[in-house]
Order: C-alpha cells, then sequence, then structure tokens
C-alpha cells in the first residue's frame, strides 16, 4: 500500500509535533476539540465490553452518529431486533482480544470472521460499507479498520479492498508503522482504549480534511 506523501510526513518523526498536535485537538473534549468523534470509542463505556462486545446496542449507533454516520431508524430496528440474532452469533466468533496487526497476512484473507459480520451489515438496506466498518471498530476497535472516504483518498488502496493492504503496511518491516503509531499515541497522551487503527484513522482524515497542514 502506498500512502501520499504529505501523510506519510506526517507519520515521520521529523514531523511528530504536528501529527501529536492533531491528535490533541481531535480527541480534546468538547467543546475544546470540536469533534465529537473523540466519543466513538468511550461512549457507554465502550462497544467492546464484555457485556456487550457480542450485541449491537442504541449506544453503537449513537457512536457511529459521533462520526457523522447516522445509522437510519429501519437500519437500526434490523440491528437491534430482527438481525440481532444473526449479527450477535458472527460477532461471537470475532476475538476482542487480538489486534489487527497480530494476525497473519492468511488470517486476514477470505476466511477472516470479521468478513461474515461485514456481509451481513451490508445486508441490511441503508447501511453501507462505511456504516459497516463504523460499527465493526465500534465492537472490535483494534481488529477493524475503518473504511472511509477521506481516508482512503490518502492511500492507493481501492476502496473495498482496503484490509488486506493496510495490514501489510503496518506489519511490514516488523510491524514498524505499527509501532510509529503506538508512539504517537503515546506522545499524544491518549490511553489504550484508542487503537493503533484509529491513531491512523484520524491522522489522515486530519489531514484529508483539511485540519493539518500538508
Amino acid at each position: 500500500m502506498q500512502i501520499s506523501e504529505r501523510l506519510e510526513a506526517l507519520l515521520a518523526p521529523g514531523d511528530e509535533p504536528v501529527a501529536v498536535a492533531a491528535l490533541r485537538r481531535y480527541f480534546a473534549p468538547l467543546p475544546a476539540g470540536g469533534f465529537t468523534g473523540a466519543y466513538f470509542e468511550r461512549l457507554g463505556g465502550g462497544g467492546d465490553r464484555p457485556d456487550v462486545a457480542n450485541t449491537f446496542t442504541s449506544d453503537d449507533i449513537v457512536a457511529v452518529s459521533m462520526l457523522s454516520v447516522p445509522v437510519p431508524a429501519a437500519a437500526a430496528l434490523q440491528l437491534l431486533e430482527a438481525r440481532g440474532p444473526e449479527l450477535s452469533d458472527l460477532l461471537a466468533k470475532i476475538p476482542t482480544d487480538v489486534a489487527f496487526a497480530e494476525l497473519t497476512a492468511d488470517e486476514v484473507g477470505d476466511v477472516w470472521p470479521v468478513r461474515d459480520a461485514y456481509r451481513e451489515l451490508l445486508a441490511v438496506p441503508g447501511i453501507g460499507e462505511t456504516t459497516a466498518t463504523k460499527l465493526l471498530a465500534r465492537k472490535r476497535p483494534h481488529l477493524v479498520p475503518i473504511l472511509d472516504a477521506v481516508v482512503t483518498a490518502e492511500l492507493s488502496v481501492v476502496k473495498g479492498r482496503y484490509w488486506v493492504p493496510l495490514h501489510a503496511w503496518l506489519t511490514a518491516d516488523g510491524r514498524a508503522q505499527h509501532r510509529r503509531l503506538e508512539e504517537l499515541r503515546l506522545a499524544a497522551g491518549l490511553g489504550p482504549e484508542v487503537s493503533v487503527l484509529r491513531v491512523f484513522d484520524v491522522l489522515a482524515w486530519m489531514l484529508g480534511s483539511g485540519y493539518v497542514n500538508s
């Protein structure tokens, strides 16, 4: 996976103050930060806490709206009621204690359980690729990358084929990029509830949305 030159520069050690400032700005409490997305992983105690990890809840639907992706009412009812049992069975097959970069390349392939849940979500009228990945990222924040048009614009990937190239990029050279994102998270003073995937997502989004000078 190739990332844009400006994103590569933002992630490089020499530009750390800029990246850290962007993360701190995004995750600052409202109104200081001004980004509702700062509450995505934290709202209601998180979507991956043990008592709700395998069930989509109203908190999850509200949390996704924090990322400017409202779930239509009819789709929300499908998640919470009609398709709830099927989705819970699929979520139960997805571990909660594994990070994306810890998987092997084969494990991210066609048999990855996340893909089954993803396809089931796409079958719900009103839920597209972006919403589906944000719902899954809410339930498995350390495992499922968000697919977002602003983010993928900074990457040389086809929108529907994002996970495999991102995994290869994160795990290359002994997981060098994963470790770099961990360093930026620590420098920004963020806790482990903010996943490495979200650090990458936020930095790419802030850059692509014009909140960081390139």
